[in-house]
């Protein structure tokens, strides 16, 4: 067994890291289906600001979303530079548009600090905690806690 593997049958878990403006976020490797270069997407009327539109996935739409304006920091503006990280959140597929995907974390729990009680109650919703790793400090991200149900959509 390698020592990956070790790690992860011990309360251990793969996250993938990224970066969004200077700062960086992590979610767990699971809720991750694939990472592919920005394609500019085509704009939905109605749609939430942090909407940028969609794109043709293989014959699926998929939402993207800019994950800096969704999580209330300066809206990007995309380039061939960015990536987008298709993700499943709930019971849907959706396109997290970030700056770079920076590496691939296996941790413990013991690894992941508890969110500071300096943080906003947004911050708080959709942060799991704070991973300090090689001088960076990573938040944590729980992708089911950035994005409204789709009960509350639907209302």
């Amino acid at each position: 067994m390698t020592n990956a593997a070790k790690h992860l049958t011990n309360g251990g878990r793969e996250l993938i890291a990224f970066r969004v403006g200077d700062q960086e976020f992590c979610v767990n490797i699971m809720a991750v289906r694939e990472i592919r270069g920005w394609t500019p997407a085509t704009p939905m009327p109605h749609a939430p600001a942090y909407v940028l539109g969609v794109i043709n996935l293989r014959g699926a739409v998929l939402p993207i979303v800019d994950f800096s304006a969704r999580l209330g920091m300066k809206a990007a503006e995309p380039t061939v530079r960015h990536v987008i990280i298709v993700a499943q959140v709930k019971s849907r597929v959706v396109g997290l548009l970030v700056d770079a995907v920076s590496d691939i974390l296996t941790v413990s729990d013991r690894d992941i600090q508890p969110t500071p009680d300096i943080a906003s109650d947004f911050e708080r919703s959709f942060a799991r905690g704070v991973l300090a790793i090689e001088g960076r400090m990573i938040c944590l991200v729980e992708l089911d806690s950035v994005f409204p149900s789709e009960e509350r959509e639907a209302a």
